[in-house]
Parts: structure tokens; sequence; C-alpha cells
């Protein structure tokens, strides 16, 4: 049902009238909406067109596609109501079986996602936390040009699939964590300790071997713990699909009361060509995704993935007070040719992948000068575990300003896709005033709070509040300057509880880290690992603290062009002689380094507990440090908002280590 009201306005400088169209729930309705503002859009080419939702939930079934004819758009919620534009399947007829698990014979595709009262139920899986550990791994070329790798696993790692039926295993899905990467696999057998599966070759930077950790999806006897849901797909003898859907409930749950959704449709809403199109207070929710038979080969911050509002060659396109929750894919993604477009104050949860994206992985893309602002992003990587809070890629002139980013298994923001110093890079963009936390999970290496890859001359890292990166081997880091990482200075940011250290650089050039505080890394608290003949980096007027450990570690040695001057460092709790690189301080300095820096206690209230104000305001320190701009890190605007970001997503440790 569609109602079409049109509003004639005044409005500045003489520019046209307004048309105003209101539509009522129902599964047509937003297709219905679109094709009446493309008709007004004939007879009135320059007027603004609003498209006006009234609360409620809308079923699509097809995905919302905006083009170059829908410019000067937009489409909202109306004031103080909630509207879902949903893309999943809801499900019903479920009877409870004795043991208390909900059954019920499906019709229609399958799917690999599934909601229950509004919270995302767990693929049936083992272990049901953290993951197996592989023995040892053997690779052959195939004919056909794939490889074969054959898994040797611990000893009991494989009793949920020896007795499987063929058409049972061959539902089961790998999900392996390798370093920063998962691989997603199918099963091809199983023989008595180990496993085989069928893909691309291992590459040789990022091999599985005794430190990477599995698990199964999708079986059978895993279906052993509330929360959880297995799918059969088998097809009876008279050639009929039989597909019993079987959910043990979480306390409380009740299949009368509760709604079931699976995930359907992979993308919700596509801009191709639009301008001036903004899109208010509309919650995004149900997206799915399913593997293809091939599985999905590693990719680092799974950046072949798309997402579930994506954005191409479009300029001063605005998502504001929006969510976009339980996906399969990314969240929003302002991808080739985006210019002037904008996130604002909206809630990205409960991500299959990653929350926002900006640019390509390409050059000259023409993706630049976007925002992503005052966001709450967080509790992604259900799907693909090695996707990041937010991604710019080949792109420069972006802001991503006061957020909330937290509960990602690989990275906080990830910034820049050049491997070296060559290109374009990731230029002038400022990441700034952030919130990053709880970033790693245990789960996966060779990742931080902040990860930066090539030339990205005038970026810069600034008032972002780090803490909590948790990496399941190496490579936790609060700010973490990879390969080529140029030209990005650092400045102003507070790093603290982090696994391998503050603050990396693996190779670089002409870097800034200056007025940060840095503490309570576990194992050291600042790293470098390669050397080279042009400066890599100037590290001054930052303080340090920490209990245990060396100051400075990594490849290294203490060896290459770099500058580390008048800094304040102060190893609480008598932690006995600061080393860099092994060297005793004073040999430190003899060697050129700090020859200004002090050692002393900088007077923090309770840093332990991240409580980093000065017990006296008044005091000054024994060098000029500072400003510190961290302060007001995180989200602004309403007291409610605020208070939303402090919340801890229900279900992440499920999928943490």
């Amino acid at each position: 049902m569609l109602r079409s009201l049109v509003l004639v306005l005044a409005l500045a400088g003489g520019v046209a009238m307004a048309a105003r169209i209101e539509v009522e729930p129902g599964l047509k309705g937003p297709a219905s909406a679109l094709e009446k503002a493309r008709s007004l859009r004939r007879e009135r080419p320059d007027e603004l067109i609003e498209i006006v939702f009234p609360g409620g939930t809308y079923r699509l079934t097809e995905t919302l596609c905006l083009g170059p004819e829908d410019s000067n758009l937009q489409i909202s919620a109306k004031a103080g109501e909630k509207v879902i534009l949903s893309g999943g399947i809801k499900l019903g007829g479920f009877i409870v079986e004795a043991d208390g698990r909900w059954q019920a014979r499906l019709e229609g595709p399958p799917f690999q996602q599934l909601w229950v009262g509004g919270r995302r139920a767990v693929r049936a899986r083992e272990p049901d936390s953290g993951f197996f550990r592989m023995k040892g791994v053997k690779e052959e070329k195939l004919q056909n040009g794939k490889f074969r790798q054959t898994v040797e696993m611990e000893d009991d790692a494989l009793r949920w699939l020896r007795d499987l039926s063929p058409e049972s295993l061959e539902k089961v899905q790998m999900l392996a964590y390798h370093k920063w990467d998962n691989t997603r696999r199918f099963i091809e057998k199983v023989e008595g300790s180990s496993f085989s599966t069928i893909g691309e070759d291992m590459k040789s930077w990022n091999r599985w071997d005794t430190k990477s950790g599995l698990i199964f999806e999708n079986v059978p006897a895993g279906l052993d713990e509330p929360g959880e849901w297995y799918l059969s797909e088998r097809v009876n003898p008279d050639g009929d699909p039989d597909k019993p859907l079987r959910y043990i409930p979480r306390p409380g749950e009740d299949p009368k009361q509760s709604e079931v959704i699976a995930g359907g449709l992979e993308k919700l809403l596509v801009i191709e060509g639009a301008k001036h199109v903004s899109i208010r207070g509309i919650s995004f929710a149900h997206a799915g995704w399913y593997c293809p038979p091939g599985g999905f080969e590693p990719s680092q911050a799974a950046a072949p993935v798309e997402a579930v509002i994506q954005v191409d060659n479009a300029e001063h396109i605005t998502i504001e007070d929006c969510e976009v929750s339980g996906t399969g894919l990314y969240g929003v993604w302002f991808r080739k040719g985006c210019r002037d477009c904008k996130l604002l104050r909206s809630y990205l949860h409960d991500l299959g992948a990653g929350g926002a994206r900006i640019g390509t992985m390409e050059q000259g893309m023409a993706t630049s000068g976007n925002v992503i602002e005052d966001c709450i992003i967080r509790d992604g990587g259900k799907v693909f575990p090695c996707a990041v809070g937010v991604w710019i890629g080949s792109s420069g002139g972006n802001r991503v300003v006061h957020n909330e980013i937290s509960h990602f298994a690989y990275t906080g923001v990830s910034l820049g896709w050049m491997w070296g110093y060559e290109g374009e890079g990731a230029k002038g963009n400022i990441i700034e005033g952030n919130h990053i936390h709880h970033i790693g999970n245990g789960l996966l290496s060779d990742m931080g709070g902040i990860y930066t890859l090539g030339p990205s001359e005038g970026t810069v890292l600034r008032g972002n509040r780090i803490h909590d990166i948790v990496s399941y081997d190496y490579g936790g880091w609060g700010i973490y300057n990879d390969e080529g990482s140029t030209g990005i200075v650092s400045e102003g940011n507070l790093v603290y509880r982090t696994t391998t250290g503050g603050y990396h650089q693996h190779y670089g050039k002409e870097n800034i880290i200056r007025n940060n505080i840095f503490a309570y890394a576990r194992d050291q608290q600042l790293q470098f690992s390669r050397p080279e003949e042009h400066v890599s980096f100037h590290f001054s007027h930052n303080i340090v603290l920490w209990d245990k450990g060396p100051l400075w570690s990594g490849g290294a040695q203490g060896k290459g062009n770099f500058e580390c001057d008048s800094n304040l460092y102060w190893q609480a709790g008598g932690g006995g002689e600061i080393t860099c690189f092994g060297k005793k301080f004073s040999d430190w300095q003899v060697g050129g380094h700090d020859g200004k820096s002090v050692i002393a206690d900088p007077g923090f209230v309770d840093p332990a507990t991240g409580n980093f104000a000065f017990k006296d305001p008044k005091a000054v320190l024994p060098l000029p440090i500072g400003p510190f701009l961290f302060q007001d890190a995180g989200v602004r605007g309403a007291e409610r908002w605020k208070a939303l970001a402090k919340e801890e997503p229900v279900d992440w440790k499920v999928f943490a280590h």
C-alpha cells in the first residue's frame, strides 16, 4: 500500500520544491516507493524527493538499487519511529522435542546465518570455544591445478567427523586460523587422524602449521550448546528435499515468542552513480552469506568481501543515524569513485565481516574526501574473522574520527594497501579521537589497533585511545606501521595493555611518533624490525610506562637510521635494568639514542586500570611532553549514544579464544 503526498516548500535561493512519498509496511513497499520517486523525478527533475517510512519491518526480496536517476533523494524513517529493512527470511512452524530442542521442516533455499530473538545463533561447531590445533600439513598439486592439503590433527579432533555420511560430511566447513588470515574450506575426506581439503596452494608467507588452529562448522554432533543450530540438507529417497532445522534454545527463549530469521539477501542497498542521496534513521538487518563450493581463500582483512550497503561512483552520499546489524558481509563500503560521502552516528554491529570501508585495493579509483564519524562499530568477524573494523585501501584525504571500534579478531583500523614504497598509497588521511579496544580477541596474529601500509604522507593518527590488543601468537600492537609506511604522524595517542608492544615499525620511512603514552605491553614496549639507509622514524617526547620486559626489541637489533630522544621512561615495580635491543640503557645512550630522555615516574592516578590522569594536574614533567589528545576519544553526542558505546557485545566471547 502506497500513499503519495507532494509538498511544495519554499527553499533558500529559489531552489525548487520537495516531494514527499510516504509508504506503509508491506513486501513491495520500498520498491514501490522508489518507482514513485522516479516517476516524480521525470516530472520535476530538480526537486528534492523524500521517501519516508513509518515504523515497521519491511522485508526485501531483492536489493534496493539506486542509480544516477535517483540523485537528490532522501530516504528516512518517520520521526521517532523504528524502521527495519530486512533481507532475512522469517521462519516458523517449530515444534519442541522431548529434549527441549526446537525443530522445523523448511522449504526454500538453505542458509548459513540464523537469528533468534534478535541474537545471532551459532552454527553447530566444534570445539564450542577456541580451536583445535594442527599437528602437521602436507600439500600436493593435482592435475587440475588445484592443491590438496592433508592435515594431521590432534587425537580426538576428528571424532566429530569420522562417522558422518558422505552427504553430511560434504556440508561440513573447516575454518582455519593462520597468522593474520582465515581459510574456509569444505572437507574432501577423513582418514584416521587426518582429513583432506582441496583449494589453492598455501602461500609461503602464511602457511598452515602447528601454530594454526581450526574449527569445524555445520557438524551434526556439534549441536550440543544453547544457542546452536543445525540445518540438514538431505534429499529423501523420493527426491524431495528434507531440511529439518534444529535449535537448542537459550534460557527464556520460546518458539511462540522469539522471532526466528534466516539470512537471505547478501546486499540490501547498492548505490551506483548517484549524487546527493541521504539515508537517515533506517536499520538494515539480516543480510546473509552462503559459502560457495570453493570456500573462501585467505585474504588479509577479508579484502574481497563486499558490503551490505555498497556505494560506487557516487558523490555526497550521507548515511546518518542508521543501523547495520546481522550481516554476512561488511557493513558499509564507499568503494570506487566515491567522494564526499559520509557515515555519521551509525551503529554497525553483529557483523559477518568488518564494519566500514573506504576505497579499493587498486590504485587510481578516485575515492577521496570521505568521512566516518561518531559511529559505533563493533562485534564483527562472525563469518570472516580476519575482517577489520574500519578499512581504508588506496584512498586519501579521508577522515575517521571519534568512533567506537571494538571486538574484532584482526585489526581496528587498517590504512593503506601497498607493500613497499611505490604507488600513491593512502595519503592525507586523518584517524583521530577514536576509542579502539578489545582487538584480536586471542584469535589472530600480526595485527594492531591501527595498522598502516605503504606511502601515506600527510596521514595523521591523533588522539586515539587504544587498549586491550590481544593476539593469539606474535604481533598484538597498538600502532603498527607495517611494510613501506611513510610520512605518518602519530601524536597524542594513549596505547595500553597490548601483547607485543604499544608501537611497532616493521619498515618504513620518515614516520613521526611524538607526544604519546605507551603503557603496559606484555612482552616489550616498542619494536623495530627492519633497518634501512633512510631515516625510518623519529620517536620523541613520548611517555613509556611498563612493569616488565625490555623497552625496545625486534629484528633490527638497534641498527638502522632512526632518531629516539627526549622521552620519559618509567619501569614501575622495580622491574630491574632498562634494556634496549639487549643493551643496558646507558650503553644505548652511548650509541646515540635518548641522550636527553629522562627516567622518572610520570605520576598517573591509576594507570594499571586505565586511569592516565595526572595525580597533580599542575605538576610539570621534566620534559616538554604533550599535549595529550585522547581524553575525549570515542563517540560524541547524546548521553544515550555514549552509554550504548560503553556496552559490551552480548555474545562476543563465543567467538573469542
